[in-house]
C-alpha cells in the first residue's frame, strides 16, 4: 500500500482481523478511454476511503485519457478472443494476483471484465465477487448476453447503473436479491457555474450532444436530420457535438449534404465538458439505447435542459418535469421539443432547476461511492 492511501489511518492494518481494518478491493475496467462506465470506474477507484480500502485498479488494456495519474495499473490482455486458450491463461495469471494481493472483493466494470475478472476471482476464492451491468444489454449479441448471464452465477452481487438495467437482468433469471442498483454520478465541480467555451452570441439559440462517435445507437444523424426540420422555426440555431469517433468523418460528411456545415461544429474529445454544457441552451440525445446516461447526468448537473428519446434509463432521470423526452427515431418529435424548449426562456430554467436539483441530491460522486463502500461492507459481513 502506498503511503497515501494509508495517510491519516493510523492504527488500521491490511488483511487483519480487527473490527477496523482496511480491505484489499480490486476494481477491474476494459479501457480508460472517455466513456460512461470509463468515468465511473476511474471516480470510484480515486475516491474511495482509503482508511477502509486499499484500492487496486486492473485493466485489460492500458489506454485512454483517464489512465492518467492511476498509477501502476497491470493490464491483462485477452488477446483476440475470449475463449481460446490464451484468455484461460490470462484469467489464470489475473487469479494468481488476486491471490498474491490477498484480494478480499472484486468488481467487474463492463462486459468483457465481467467475463474475465468474475471467473479468475471465483477460482482464486475471493470471498467478495461484483460483476457490473452498465447498458441495458440490448447490443449484445444473444449468445453474449447468454454467456454474460453464466458468469453473473459466479457473482455475489450486480451493480446495475438504472433500474432499466436491473429489471431486464431480473426478467432474465437474475434473482433479484443479487441485483443493485447504484446510480452514476458526478463531482461536486460540475455544479458550479463555469464559463462558457463558447461565449454566447446575441440571436443565437444552440443545442449540444455529447457522445462518442463510435456507435450507432448513439444516433446523431437522427438529430441532424431534426435539425433540418428546426431551421424553420429557429432560424439562428447553432448545434455544437463533443465526441469524436470512427463515425466522425461521415457525420461530418451528412452534415454537409443536409446544408448543415455552417450550423453544425464538430469539437471532438473535449475534456472540459462543464464548460461546453454552460454554452448550451438544451441538450440532446436521441440514443436508441441508455441505461443511464453521463452526459444527460452532466447537463442536469449544469442546469442545461434535456431532451432525449424514452429508452432505458433516461425517464429514471427526466420524468417529473426534468427534461423533455420522445420516441426514438421520431425526427419530427425531437425537432418539435427542441424547439418547445429553445423558444420558451421560464421552460428551461424551471426544467432547468428541477434537474439540477434531483441531481445535487441523488447523482453525485460522494453517494455512488458511499453505496458501493456500503454494498462491499455488507456482503464481507455476509461472508463472515
Amino acid at each position: 500500500m502506498s503511503p497515501a492511501q494509508t495517510e491519516n489511518c493510523e492504527g488500521l492494518t491490511v488483511g487483519s482481523e480487527n473490527s477496523s481494518r482496511i480491505h484489499n478491493l480490486f476494481l477491474m475496467t476494459e479501457t480508460f478511454a472517455t466513456g460512461g462506465s470509463e468515468r465511473q470506474f476511474s471516480a470510484l477507484a480515486r475516491n474511495m476511503d482509503r482508511c477502509a480500502f486499499r484500492v487496486l485498479p486492473g485493466c485489460l488494456r492500458r489506454d485512454g485519457a483517464f489512465f492518467d495519474g492511476m498509477g501502476e495499473v497491470p493490464a491483462f490482455p485477452l488477446g483476440k478472443s475470449l475463449y481460446k486458450a490464451s484468455s484461460w491463461r490470462t484469467r489464470a495469471r489475473l487469479a494468481k494476483h488476486l491471490r498474491s494481493e490477498s484480494v478480499e472483493i472484486v468488481q467487474a466494470f463492463d462486459f468483457y471484465t465481467n467475463l474475465t475478472l468474475i471467473p479468475a476471482a471465483y477460482w482464486a476464492r475471493i470471498p467478495v465477487i461484483v460483476g457490473s451491468q452498465r447498458q441495458l444489454g440490448d447490443l449484445l449479441t444473444r449468445a453474449q448476453f447468454n454467456v454474460q448471464l453464466l458468469a453473473f452465477r459466479l457473482a455475489d452481487a450486480v451493480v446495475c447503473n438504472s433500474r432499466a438495467a436491473s429489471d431486464r437482468l431480473e426478467a432474465a433469471g437474475v434473482p433479484r436479491a443479487k441485483l443493485v442498483v447504484i446510480p452514476n454520478g458526478v463531482p461536486s465541480e460540475v455544479f458550479a457555474s463555469t464559463p462558457p467555451a463558447f461565449p454566447r452570441s446575441a440571436g443565437v439559440l444552440r443545442v449540444g450532444m455529447v457522445a462518442r462517435m463510435n456507435s450507432r445507437s448513439k444516433n446523431h444523424l437522427a438529430l441532424l436530420r431534426a435539425i433540418v426540420t428546426l431551421r424553420g422555426r429557429v432560424p439562428q440555431v447553432e448545434v455544437l457535438l463533443a465526441g469524436d469517433g470512427p463515425f466522425r468523418q461521415e457525420l461530418e460528411q451528412q452534415s454537409y449534404e443536409m446544408g448543415l456545415a455552417q450550423v453544425v461544429k464538430f469539437l471532438g474529445d473535449r475534456r472540459d465538458i462543464p464548460a461546453i454544457m454552460a454554452s448550451l441552451d438544451v441538450t440532446a440525445l436521441p440514443s436508441l439505447s441508455e441505461s443511464l446516461s453521463n452526459s444527460i447526468i452532466e447537463s442536469m448537473a449544469q442546469g442545461v435542459p434535456v431532451v432525449a428519446t424514452n429508452v432505458g434509463g433516461n425517464h429514471e432521470l427526466l420524468g417529473n418535469g426534468r427534461g423533455l423526452m420522445v420516441p426514438a427515431n421520431d425526427d419530427q418529435a425531437l425537432a418539435d421539443a427542441l424547439a418547445r424548449v429553445l423558444l420558451d426562456d421560464t421552460l428551461r430554467a424551471s426544467m432547468g432547476a428541477a434537474a439540477q436539483n434531483f441531481t445535487r441530491e441523488n447523482l453525485t460522486i460522494e453517494k455512488m461511492v458511499q453505496r458501493h463502500s456500503e454494498l462491499y461492507l455488507r456482503l464481507l459481513g455476509q461472508k463472515r
